[in-house]
């Protein structure tokens, strides 16, 4: 029986999964066109089980799609980051071709094994090299972009903006997707010089309503407990469809709370979970907490959004709403206004920062589920 994920990227196999059916055929049309795409979202929210997904998508279209994760390299030099890009990029080559059920060729094995990376002027030439190698169209994606050696993202960035320039079908990649937390603008490089303005922006939101029931529909039809209509409700609203929020919910009610399978899981069940949510450490709230605690102004803007009195005026210049829109912190109202991103966050943020003097505080555990 296939569980609901909160480790990590989730897989169908052993998870229930969001297809997200729209959001993958709009990223395939944007390397159809040749975009260079960039994603920046907080962790936990899908970014790398989206993108896995993609990339079946596009051997499915018969692009060829080379997934790498930066992550490891946070603290190399820059010729040694560029050296292990190239083992990385190798074994992804040789791991698309053994999912196409061929081998790789000798002349391609050849160049992987003879060629050297020592800077972003090499990888340039390499990847004009490999472009001869491959009879597909070349899509790289990039996952935790942000853990590039900061030396060496000026240069990377150049070169990727020097290919895209050259604006031919036969150009190599072809597309590329970066994939991390902080923007570009966020990251250390000299900023007289735009190295990178060419990105196409991908937003990947949280889950509607609909993706909720989608998500808990396949745990229905697996196991044969229904959840009620309310209670899929509830949960998209107290979470606002954040994916690690939704899943841990589902993970409660359905392993943690032994309702009998043979019933419904009602309101009454919900109301436990509810509570076991907000009285709870995990993952994602000491990673809400964690960021909250990086900068002592984060305290002082959170806590006049949710005094409900004038509030705060969503502006993405500022350079404190920025950052907290990057961590998934706050986001912006229908009416233009800074909010919490879910009530579950709101919640513990009021646990864990100073009131500010003379401001009542509303409970928010009274009016969570109202």
């Amino acid at each position: 029986m296939r569980t609901f994920g909160t480790q990590g990227p989730v897989n169908s196999k052993e998870n229930y999964v969001v297809s997200r059916t729209e959001e993958i055929a709009d990223f395939v049309d944007r390397v159809k066109k040749g975009k260079y795409i960039v994603l920046f979202a907080p962790r936990q929210t899908g970014k790398t089980t989206f993108f896995r997904a993609a990339m079946d998508a596009l051997i499915a279209k018969e692009y060829f799609p080379i997934q790498l994760n930066f992550e490891p390299y946070i603290d190399l030099t820059p010729t040694t980051f560029y050296g292990y890009l190239l083992k990385e990029i190798y074994e992804k080559i040789e791991s698309v071709f053994r999912t196409r059920g061929t081998e790789l060729p000798e002349n391609l094995k050849h160049l992987l094994t003879g060629v050297e990376l020592i800077d972003h002027v090499s990888m340039r030439n390499f990847f004009r090299q490999l472009a001869d190698f491959l009879p597909y169209k070349i899509v790289l994606v990039i996952d935790e972009f942000d853990a590039i050696p900061p030396d060496a993202v000026r240069g990377f960035l150049h070169s990727l903006r020097y290919i895209y320039l050259d604006n031919s079908d036969f150009r190599c990649p072809y597309s590329v997707g970066i994939v991390g937390v902080k923007n570009i603008t966020q990251l250390n490089y000299d900023r007289s010089i735009s190295p990178f303005n060419i990105q196409d922006e991908f937003h990947l939101p949280n889950f509607t309503l609909a993706q909720v029931g989608e998500l808990l529909e396949q745990y229905t039809n697996e196991v044969g407990q229904a959840f009620a209509p309310e209670v899929i409700a509830a949960i998209h609203k107290q979470t606002a469809g954040q994916p690690f929020l939704v899943n841990r919910c589902a993970q409660i009610l359905t392993e943690e709370l032994g309702v009998p399978k043979n019933e419904p899981i009602t309101m009454a069940h919900f109301s436990k979970a509810h509570t076991q949510l907000l009285e709870e450490q995990n993952l994602n709230t000491e990673y809400l907490l964690t960021n909250i605690r990086r900068d002592p102004r984060f305290e002082s803007l959170l806590m006049r959004i949710i005094s409900y009195e004038r509030g705060v005026r969503f502006n993405i210049d500022n350079e404190i709403i920025n950052e907290l829109v990057t961590y998934g912190v706050i986001t912006k109202s229908a009416n233009r206004m800074c909010k919490i991103a879910n009530p579950i966050y709101q919640h513990h943020i009021q646990q864990n920062i100073k009131p500010l003097p003379s401001k009542p505080q509303v409970r928010i555990r009274d009016t969570l589920l109202h």
